[in-house]
């Protein structure tokens, strides 16, 4: 039913301009950064080393596709991580929360 969504991107700036388009369009409840982390991936047939920024979103499950689409539109990479951590259970009160600000 709710899910947290875990995306890197280039850098802070990055992910405040994508949390701060999905909050303002009633997409995601809630945004947290970390600013700064270490990445090792395959890319092209390479290893690559990267500094990025890791954004963590929390909505409801029925808005992943559009969530999806629109991190697409707005991310820098070609291909972005954008995972969905699905919630099983929490807090009673932080859910009605998240339920509410994802209402308006």
């Amino acid at each position: 039913m709710y899910a947290m969504i875990y995306i890197t991107t280039s850098g802070e700036e990055e992910s405040k301009q994508i949390a701060k388009t999905l909050l303002e369009e009633r997409t995601v409840a809630c945004a947290n950064i970390i600013p700064s982390m270490k990445s090792f991936y395959w890319w092209e047939g390479e290893i690559e080393e990267d500094t990025e920024s890791i954004l963590i979103l929390k909505t409801r499950s029925d808005k992943l596709d559009t969530l999806i689409k629109r991190v697409k539109d707005l991310h820098s990479y070609e291909l972005p991580c954008i995972l969905e951590i699905s919630i099983q259970n929490g807090s009673e009160d932080y859910l009605k929360w998240l339920e509410d600000s994802l209402q308006g």
